[in-house]
């Protein structure tokens, strides 16, 4: 289908009117089609992947957490959000925070108590611009929304906030990677595209649709070249999402830190990084150090360690990794080429690039692939005196302003609160994380993606995709958790990983106690297996 034909069949008068409890209605069956066409759907998505590779690294299990589970995760996030509309009134902060004049904290919580009990130690915040509100969704006007899919994850999750949560029509243009899993997903969404909610269009249509009269806005994931040329060429908004060099800055504790956190630590950066081979926008690419902390080699030493032996190798599938790959190392000849399983895969490779130049290729380009870069800074160890240098690296040496990460230990964090705040407040990044990964506020419909880029120049992108409590003008989305919590990913064995891939979707299309306790109770026995690879 064309765009024409696409704009064409769209009702968004019909759409801003169709009311809560036939919304709620559509919602719940389009997630009971994801149940049924799930599999479908996780079978292209590995095929596409493992066929440009030419070699066997994804699993059908480690796809469907990719697929179904952030679609569905949002469209159970706004189930609840309607529920909570029927009922006459919009989801409750759980507290809102002065943090300074005219900007606030609000804590938000997942809405139903499965996900609150698997969320654990997770806290989440908003950080607001100005008083905090919350807007209906349906006093917001009605309007097409041109979504434009990434081509590293098919999981266009702007679809369903641009549908539920700004009260818009959808035509949804997918990534040339994803024509195959777009048909399966037009086929899990067939209720909105009978309601004229949502039309799918070809994917060679990405000039035509951004040129159509009518447009509210544009939703795009891609590349900060392609964001620019849209932006150039659109005669509407464009909110997008780009990716960029994101810095997980390692605090030197007060005291050292023993040699299972360092594992814990190492294992969680590398299971992080190799998702998805390198290919997730929020992914941290640059470690930020002190260079006189004096765990700081024996923490690389344990990074190497995790990534080579006590993490499983993943596929660098994305096109043009390989001369991306080629680049970083022919500008660090000092590069260590890594290889997970004793080399068993030729994608399977991991660059390992420590002691960069703050100011050089490493931290001025973005990887998208398996690289893992290093900077240590010549400063002192003290929070006090290593944050602020820190931050500072990150927020004008550093590509990009989509996601950050602290690590602290819990007894460092406790006695440096004061600094490790005005980090968070400090970072100009649209995901701040402390004690977790980036990816994870993406995969969190209750809170925020995007870039934080105000009056800085366009990498990351502009605006971010809506949160499940329609809070408005939010800078910054805030995940917090324990330095070494249970809930952290690490992937240490193949097949428990599959087990919580497969389990992760089927809780994810039916949120039941049942599938709740099965996925708990299967994680904990998989936690006695040892390494499978």
């Amino acid at each position: 289908m064309n765009a024409q034909q696409g704009f064409d069949m769209l009702a968004p008068e019909q759409w801003a009117e169709t009311p809560a409890h036939v919304r709620l209605h559509l919602l719940e069956e389009v997630r009971e089609r994801l149940k049924t066409y799930g599999r479908e759907l996780a079978e292209s998505d590995t095929k596409m992947k493992n066929d440009l590779m030419g070699e066997e690294l994804y699993s059908v299990e480690t796809s469907m957490m990719s697929t179904v589970v952030p679609v569905a995760n949002t469209l159970t996030a706004c189930i609840h959000l309607y529920e909570h509309l029927l009922k006459g009134h919009m989801p409750k902060a759980e507290k809102i925070v002065k943090v300074k004049e005219g900007v606030y904290d609000v804590e938000v919580k997942p809405l139903d108590s499965k996900d609150r009990l698997l969320a654990g130690t997770q806290k989440f915040h908003l950080r607001v611009k100005g008083q905090p509100h919350q807007t209906n969704p349906f006093d917001k006007p009605a309007g097409i929304i041109a979504v434009s899919g990434a081509g590293n994850y098919s999981s266009s999750l702007e679809m369903v906030k641009a549908i539920f949560l700004e009260n818009k029509a959808v035509i949804h243009k997918p990534h040339q990677l994803n024509e195959e899993t777009d048909r399966v997903w037009e086929k899990i969404f067939q209720p909105l595209v009978d309601a004229k909610a949502i039309a799918f269009i070809d994917a060679d249509q990405g000039r035509a649709m951004t040129q159509l009269e009518g447009l509210d806005k544009i939703y795009f994931t891609g590349s900060t070249a392609v964001a620019k040329a849209i932006d150039r060429a659109a005669k509407v908004p464009l909110i997008s999402e780009c990716g960029g060099n994101n810095p997980c800055i390692i605090v030197p504790g007060d005291k050292p830190w023993t040699a299972k956190q360092m594992e814990h630590q190492a294992i969680q950066i590398a299971t992080i990084s190799k998702l998805n081979g390198g290919a997730v926008c929020g992914r941290i690419q640059t470690l930020v150090t002190s260079r006189n902390w004096s765990q700081r080699e024996e923490f690389l030493a344990a990074l190497e360690k995790a990534i080579v032996e006590q993490t499983p190798a993943m596929g660098t599938y994305y096109p043009k990794s390989e001369k991306v790959a080629e680049a970083f190392i022919e500008h660090y000849p000092n590069a260590k080429i890594l290889k997970p399983e004793n080399g068993k895969y030729n994608h399977g490779s991991f660059v390992l690039i420590s002691d960069v130049d703050p100011e050089s290729y490493a931290t001025q380009n973005e990887a998208f692939c398996q690289i893992i870069d290093e900077v240590a800074l010549d400063v002192p160890t003290s929070p006090e005196a290593f944050l602020p240098a820190a931050v500072s690296f990150c927020n004008e040496k550093l590509l990009g302003t989509l996601g950050s990460s602290i690590i602290v230990d819990e007894g460092t964090k406790k006695a440096h609160k004061d600094a490790v705040n005005q980090a968070i407040t400090d970072l100009e990044y649209g995901a701040v994380t402390l004690n977790t990964m980036p990816p994870l506020v993406f995969l969190s419909p209750y809170l925020t993606w995007g870039g934080n880029e105000e009056g800085k120049e366009f990498v990351s992108g502009v605006g971010n995709f809506g949160n499940a409590y329609c809070f408005e003008n939010v800078q910054k989305s805030i995940l917090e958790d324990q330095f070494t919590s249970p809930g952290h990913m690490m992937v240490t064995n193949k097949k428990a990983f599959d087990h919580l891939a497969s389990n992760m979707a089927e809780f994810a299309v039916a949120p039941t106690w049942m599938n709740l306790t099965k996925m708990m109770g299967t994680t904990v026995v998989d936690q006695m297996r040892h390494k499978d690879f």
